[in-house]
């Protein structure tokens, strides 16, 4: 088992287009990490440069010991699951999965017991003799696994490997690699710009944009703590609410522009300080038709959308042109006036300049910071 490790590792394309900008990481080992951001972030790049298929312009990359950077692509041991499945169209599902091993030279015996073995475990047993093309997506995708899991690689790499089919297989996908992760413990990266994916695959999320890392954490870390506003935004379907505002040292009170003011705990105050812009988060789930504990912040509007979804309502909350979502709960039909509550400890601050997490002060006993 060995730990993955970027050492400022920066790609410029050409066209000075920066894909990485000074990208540092520790992985562990065994860990199911997701990269996930919006398109070109730089999650693709990365496993480019794990994988050998493009040179980082500086910085390097060990996986344990080794050096991976100046390696060749057959020296490196990893195995990578492409979006478009890559499979030989000319090879039978047996060939396709045995390539690998033929060219390393490896018995036919073993040959054939590697390839049983894993045929089975993805279900594809049955379809070794027929070619890609008489395949659906699904059973594509799992002949791409199933070449990348015979090589007993050091790491697999996934590019967005789920993007091509639909709903409904993705969710079967998703959990057939969860349950081959807990079998094999092989180290694995995982790209996504899908954050329903990423939070329902990873043990770790790495969340990009712009080349660079904005958090790094569990998925419930990255979910309830999120580190600034853009992790805020994009992880939660629908994503936060985020609503400026104005905290006032005088009174210790946060202002928002809809018009909500309230009083904020003396540990928030001390963090956030002098008067100045803030941005408040509050996920869709937080809020309710009553208040919670018979305390809680109201925001009155027009409710202009509202979203059946079978098992959940999405209302679409109208404060006098800044729209919130609220979520679980059920206020009226759209047109109808109507409030929403929440508790003030459900609401996240930010700093409005940096968009970074202000993290309240805890207090000791004699009050001092």
């Amino acid at each position: 088992m060995s730990e993955i490790r970027f050492e400022n590792v920066s790609k410029v394309f050409d066209g000075n287009i920066a894909a990485l900008q000074e990208f540092s990481l520790k992985i562990p080992s065994p860990r199911l990490v997701v990269l996930v951001g919006p398109s070109g972030c730089g999650k693709t790049t990365l496993l480019r440069l794990i994988a050998g298929l493009e040179r980082p312009t500086s910085g390097e990359i060990y996986l344990g010991d080794d050096r991976l950077d100046t390696k060749d692509v057959r020296s490196r041991d990893v195995a990578m699951v492409f979006q478009n499945y890559a499979l030989y169209p000319h090879m039978t599902v047996r060939g396709n999965l045995s390539f690998g091993l033929r060219i390393r030279k490896v018995p036919k015996e073993t040959i054939a017991a590697r390839v049983k073995e894993v045929s089975k475990s993805l279900e594809i047993d049955t379809l070794l003799d027929r070619r890609p093309a008489q395949l659906s997506g699904g059973q594509r995708q799992r002949v791409a696994l199933g070449r990348a899991i015979i090589r007993e690689p050091r790491v697999f790499l996934f590019d967005e490997p789920l993007s091509n089919l639909d709903a409904r297989l993705r969710d079967e996908m998703r959990y057939l690699i969860r349950r081959l992760y807990q079998r094999l413990k092989t180290s694995t990266i995982y790209v996504t710009h899908d954050q329903v994916e990423a939070m329902t695959i990873g043990e770790m999320l790495v969340v990009l944009k712009d080349g660079r890392i904005h958090q790094v954490g569990s998925p419930s870390e990255c979910y309830e703590r999120p580190g600034d506003t853009f992790v805020a935004s994009f992880l939660g379907s629908p994503p936060m609410n985020l609503i400026d505002g104005t905290f006032e040292a005088a009174s210790g009170k946060v202002r928002l522009d809809t018009g909500t003011e309230f009083a904020v705990a003396a540990g928030v105050a001390d963090a956030i300080g002098a008067e100045r812009g803030i941005v408040v988060g509050i996920r869709p789930e937080a809020f309710g038709t009553s208040p919670p504990d018979g305390v809680g912040l109201a925001f009155a509007g027009r409710i202009s959308l509202r979203e059946t979804l079978g098992h959940d309502v999405l209302t679409h909350v109208d404060l006098g042109g800044r729209e919130i979502i609220a979520r679980g709960c059920d206020p009226g039909e759209a047109g109808s006036d109507c409030t929403v509550y929440t508790s003030p400890d459900a609401v996240h601050f930010f700093e409005k300049r940096s968009g970074t997490r202000i993290v309240a002060r805890e207090r000791t006993a004699e009050g001092q910071v």
